[in-house]
């Protein structure tokens, strides 16, 4: 599970430029958002939360089609499905690794981005927290549209139009409690645990749903 892991990180990086292009790409989005609602500062400071969330979930969702792309074009994941060990594991260690290559880099880079927006440092702490913690649910979810579309050509298109809808709880949440710990940091609590709890149900339905398609598409 370890090789596993290490693979996956490393084939993550290179393919399409990996964590770079994520990082770039969630960039390119906040940083356009002044050019369009104007130079005013109150402005985006209030909704520099909501903005850089966005810009992360779309970011999020750039890689998710090479979850097992690369798997099956070397034919590995045929592999990965004769293997012994029960393949709901190794779809959530490969969302592991995935979630450190491209997800985490856009948690590490938020605070830049939201000074860019003119965020309070209460804001930045708060939406950095809120990514590190609803990121994974993104990943975990992408897993299951990633495995359906995988036999697919221009699969990636479809892995979003899969992704979005179910990745709107987690945006709503994160925001949510964003905004909560700006305003009051008492409210920030209850959708913040939402939010865990989102990513939790979506740490166990992801990886068996993905194994499921995966069955699916080899039988």
């Amino acid at each position: 599970m370890i090789a596993l892991f290490l693979r996956d990180i490393k084939l993550s990086v290179r393919a399409g430029g990996g964590a770079l292009i994520g990082v770039l790409f969630f960039l390119t989005v906040v940083a356009v958002i002044p050019f369009g609602v104007g130079p005013d500062m109150n402005l985006l400071s209030r909704i520099g939360p909501a903005i850089v969330w966005i810009g992360a979930l779309l970011s999020a969702l750039l890689g998710l089609d090479r979850l097992f792309q690369a798997d099956r074009d070397d034919g590995s994941l045929d592999l990965l499905l004769m293997q012994e060990t029960p393949l709901v594991v190794t779809v959530f260690i490969k969302c592991l690794a995935h979630w450190v290559a491209t997800c985490l880099p856009l948690v590490i880079a938020s605070p830049l981005l939201g000074l860019f927006m003119n965020m309070s440092e209460t804001a930045i702490g708060a939406v950095m927290l809120t990514l590190l913690v609803g990121s994974p649910a993104l990943t975990f979810i992408g897993a299951a549209g990633a495995a359906v579309a995988v036999a697919l050509p221009r699969g990636g298109l479809l892995v979003s139009i899969l992704v979005l809808p179910l990745a709107i709880p987690v945006l709503i949440f994160g925001v949510s409690a964003s905004y909560a710990a700006v305003e009051d940091p008492a409210p920030f609590l209850p959708p913040f645990l939402f939010l865990s709890a989102l990513t939790l149900f979506f740490a166990v339905i992801g990886p068996s749903a993905a194994a499921l398609a995966l069955r699916n598409m080899a039988d």
